[in-house]
């Protein structure tokens, strides 16, 4: 029996046990998978702890810039992304970090048959979870990626760091109108039910696939707002999640699992 978990604060409402357990009876593999719950100054000893016997994490808020200070080897887009959301122990003891998460936006995309291939891209926000998702979905060759943020200097200090893996560009919300091929919602606003001020023409009827990294049951508020404007298609982070989890899984276990059928069982339970 190997042993894994996720760590955060707070952690209870985690979807994390559920989906690898999943992926453990899908691939036939010996593994327990438990919610960690790691006080806020108390993240590197429970770390430590835990890796006295297990064998990899996930690292969920408000820790994964605490992971990345902790790994003592980190993977390129962990690197770029300057966040760890997953850790492995080596043979030989220390810990690798990596960052699951741009791989599983970008797989969930593809999934969906979105193409990024030379599309202009809009992503909304320039926090950590933008950040971590850059390096993936530059690296499937759009033709632009704009960042739009509340604070602009935000938005243009992370477009001059990735601006060696393609075209980048920065913008306010209220500075940009002309419609593009894909909006990706990379705020937390959809969980408080707000909405970043945007243009409405930013939505090409029929021709804009709109992507809400945040779920819920209901369509999020981004993903309503997208749909009134007529966009073709609108997406939420669900998929993300089941995506970024078997990505994980995978690196832990050399087993890549299946994410098509717990994906639907997650959104059953919604």
């Amino acid at each position: 029996m190997k042993y894994y978990g996720v760590f955060g604060n707070p952690i209870a409402h985690s979807k994390s046990p559920l989906i690898h357990r999943l992926f453990a009876e899908q691939t036939s593999q010996q593994i327990s998978y438990e919610p960690l719950l790691a006080a806020l100054d108390g993240f590197p000893e429970a770390v430590a702890q835990f890796f006295s016997n297990g064998s990899g994490a996930n690292v969920t808020v408000p820790f994964k810039e605490q992971a990345f200070a902790l790994a003592d080897q980190l993977s390129q887009r962990a690197q770029r992304a300057k966040a760890v959301n997953t850790l492995k122990k080596l043979s030989d003891g220390s810990l690798l970090g990596d960052n699951t998460d741009g791989a599983g936006l970008v797989n969930d995309l593809l999934n969906n048959n979105v193409v990024l291939a030379g599309k202009k891209i809009l992503i909304l926000g320039a926090g950590g979870a933008v950040r971590g998702v850059l390096e993936p979905l530059l690296a499937q060759g759009p033709a632009e990626v704009c960042i739009a943020n509340r604070t602009v200097e935000k938005a243009e200090q992370l477009a001059r760091e990735f601006a060696d893996l393609g075209h980048m560009t920065a913008a306010g919300y209220d500075w940009i109108d002309a419609p593009v091929d894909i909006i990706i919602n990379g705020t937390s606003a959809s969980l408080s039910g707000e909405l970043p001020p945007l243009a409405n023409t930013l939505v090409k009827a029929d021709h804009t696939v709109c992507y809400d990294m945040m779920y819920s049951k209901q369509a999020t508020v981004f993903n309503q707002w997208a749909q009134q404007q007529g966009a073709a298609r609108t997406l939420d982070g669900l998929g993300m999640l089941v995506e970024q989890a078997a990505e994980a899984f995978y690196l832990w276990t050399a087993v890549r699992p299946n994410p098509a059928p717990v994906l639907q069982q997650l959104r059953a339970q919604l």
